[in-house]
């Protein structure tokens, strides 16, 4: 087995402002973020995607493996594929599946079937966990690398200005099919990446976040 080599840790984030500044600062843009619906046609160039995504691939993984892929659609048709394809599941979903406790949490938020925003929103950001890697080796905490990956995505998207949005249409399988993704990797989170429209409308603060005392602990 060949060692890993270690060199000094030299490219080091230093703010300008204390720690305490720079993180209030950092939280005063992240609590602005809210889940978007309603979607701007407005453009977001390919390499502001890329950047986002090179921000999700610096999340740390279990034991380096970087179990994830990140599919990137811009294409119209192949996202009226996606929008079929969730919309069918998100009908047996509201019909069926979901308990009537999970409809009525559902409810303040007033989703439904209908999921336009997935044609409407200039990308669709699709991330998929590998369940080993493309070289059949043995990946570890795979669902934990893969979720920090996607809040750090998430964060970055934030961070330039965009909106996004987490749907978890279920079960994703049609998107792997969709996408012409290989059987070791599996859909995982499906993020419109856009601008709000100009009149987009979100729910009220009566579903704003717990309060912070029910929220951390200290020691």
């Amino acid at each position: 087995m060949t060692l890993p080599r270690f060199v000094p840790h030299t490219q080091r984030h230093v703010p300008e402002v204390s720690a305490e500044e720079a993180a209030r600062r950092f939280h005063a843009v992240l609590s602005q973020r809210r889940s978007i619906r309603e979607f701007s046609t407005r453009p977001v160039s390919r390499e502001t995607v890329e950047w986002l995504v090179r921000c999700a691939a610096s999340a740390p993984s279990g034991a380096n493996r970087q179990p994830w892929r990140f599919v990137c659609v811009q294409d119209k048709a192949i996202q009226h594929r996606i929008r079929v394809g969730a919309e069918a599941e998100e009908r047996e979903f509201y019909a069926r599946r979901a308990t009537p406790e999970w409809l009525e949490a559902l409810a303040p938020l007033g989703t439904d079937a209908n999921k336009e925003f997935l044609e409407v929103a200039p990308w669709l950001i699709v991330v998929f966990r590998l369940t080993r890697g493309d070289s059949d080796e043995t990946l570890y905490y795979t669902h934990e690398s893969v979720g920090i990956a996607c809040g750090m995505l998430l964060a970055a998207a934030q961070d330039a200005g965009l909106a996004t949005l987490t749907h978890t249409p279920s079960p994703m399988a049609f998107l792997a099919e969709i996408l012409g993704r290989p059987s070791h990797e599996k859909p995982y989170l499906l993020i419109p990446v856009g601008y709000a429209s100009d009149d987009c409308q979100v729910p009220e603060a009566a579903l704003l976040k717990k309060p912070f005392t029910e929220i951390a602990v200290f020691l």
